[in-house]
Formats: C-alpha cells, sequence, structure tokens
C-alpha cells in the first residue's frame, strides 16, 4: 500500500472508529435506562439485581466506546504529526488520560453488585446499608466521568488547532473542533452540571462534522504527504 493510500485509510478508520461512538453510547444509555432511581437507594439496589445483565451491556457499551476512542487518538496522532509533533503528542496523551479517567469510573458501576452480592462477609452490614452504599457508587460515577470529559475537551482544542494549521483538511473543520471543545471545559466549575446539557449540542456538531468528512472525504493524500515532508526536513538530525 502506498503512504497516500495508506493515509486516506487511516483517516477512513479514524472516521469509522469515531462513527461507533454512536451505537456504543446508545448501547450504554438504553442498557441502564431508568434503572438509577432517583433518591430511592432501595429501588435502585432492586432494579439493579432485576436488570443485572442489561445493566453490565451497559457497562459494556461504555468500556467499547473508550476502546474506539483509543484507536482514534493513535489514528488522529499519525494524520496530525506532520503538522506539529510536539501538539499532536500532548492532544494524544491528554485523550489517553481522559479515556483512563473514564474506564477507572466504569468501576463504580461495577462496585454495586458487589455490595449487593449477599456475600457472607457483607453480613455485618444491614441491608439498607448496603443499598445505600451502591447507590453511592453509581452517584460517584457521574461526576468522575465527567473529569475525563475535562480532557477531552483540551483534546478537541488542540486537534482544532492542529486542523487549522494543517493544508489536508478544511479549516472550518478546525474551528467546529475548537468550539466543539470548549463546552467540555464547563466541568472545570461547580457550575458545570448546570451548564452541562448547553455543551452537548457544539460538541455533538462539531465532532459530528469532522468524522462525516472523515468517512466520505478523508483527508488530500497529496498534501498530506507535502506537509510531513517538510516536517520532516525541519527535525533535526
Amino acid at each position: 500500500m502506498s503512504t497516500e493510500a495508506s493515509t486516506r485509510f487511516k483517516a477512513r478508520l479514524a472516521g469509522f472508529c469515531y462513527f461507533l461512538l454512536l451505537p456504543f453510547g446508545a448501547l450504554s444509555l438504553l442498557a441502564r435506562r431508568g434503572l438509577l432511581v432517583k433518591g430511592d437507594a432501595a429501588a435502585t439496589a432492586a432494579g439493579l439485581l432485576q436488570h443485572e445483565t442489561s445493566f453490565r451491556w451497559g457497562v459494556a457499551g461504555d468500556l467499547l466506546s473508550i476502546v474506539s476512542y483509543v484507536v482514534v487518538t493513535a489514528l488522529f496522532y499519525e494524520l496530525f504529526r506532520p503538522v506539529n509533533r510536539s501538539v499532536a503528542l500532548t492532544a494524544a496523551g491528554l485523550s489517553l488520560v481522559g479515556c483512563a479517567v473514564q474506564a477507572f469510573a466504569c468501576v463504580f458501576q461495577l462496585a454495586p453488585f458487589v455490595a449487593l452480592g449477599g456475600e457472607t462477609y457483607l453480613s455485618v452490614f444491614k441491608a439498607d446499608q448496603l443499598q445505600a452504599l451502591a447507590y453511592l457508587s453509581l452517584k460517584t460515577y457521574g461526576p468522575a466521568y465527567k473529569i475525563g470529559l475535562i480532557f477531552f475537551g483540551l483534546y478537541n482544542l488542540l486537534n482544532g488547532w492542529l486542523i487549522l494549521r494543517s493544508t489536508f483538511l478544511p479549516r472550518f473543520l478546525g474551528a467546529l473542533m475548537v468550539i466543539a471543545g470548549l463546552p467540555w471545559l464547563l466541568f472545570l466549575s461547580p457550575l458545570g452540571n448546570k451548564l452541562s446539557p448547553f455543551a452537548v449540542a457544539p460538541a455533538a456538531i462539531g465532532e459530528g462534522v469532522l468524522l462525516v468528512w472523515l468517512l466520505v472525504k478523508g483527508v488530500n493524500a497529496r498534501k498530506w504527504m507535502e506537509q510531513a515532508v517538510q516536517a520532516a526536513a525541519q527535525e533535526p538530525h
């Protein structure tokens, strides 16, 4: 496979893996829908035990999304390295930290099944205490997950900058990615939870347009090669 063909393939593969976030995310949401009963630990515990298989599928959806995003991160690094290797590497590092944080957050979704598992060593706790622990674990998942979104916001900002500086992708995609990254930084503020509904739309538009572009148009492989050759010539030997 020629370098240009390989570059086009990587771009479309990145778009495809980006697209996979949609079905995996939908699986995660639908499989757990309605199982967390706000303010009612007993009802939540009963729902978890009754629909344990469904809930675990939801966790699997989260983990599959993370795996897909790791692949996207690796492919984006390869695509954007000719623009600025240091910035591309920093962006990849931020994304991988975000993936690690959200993967760790999944532990909080599985911990309730340990608390509610009925093991003999748990007999020192009352039933309502175990239900409260399970509920607390599920409630902890949200804030932990949103910490990962902060890193993804920074990742989008850097990717937007890289696209703006690239010659092989249109600049409007870079502007959209910058706009997509800014809202996730709201979670740095105590008001982040209240403002989070306003973050979804710009992020979805920016990343959605990019993934469609990568799937349909890919990148200008000739210009990518030119920029890669220029970047190699400027590297110290």
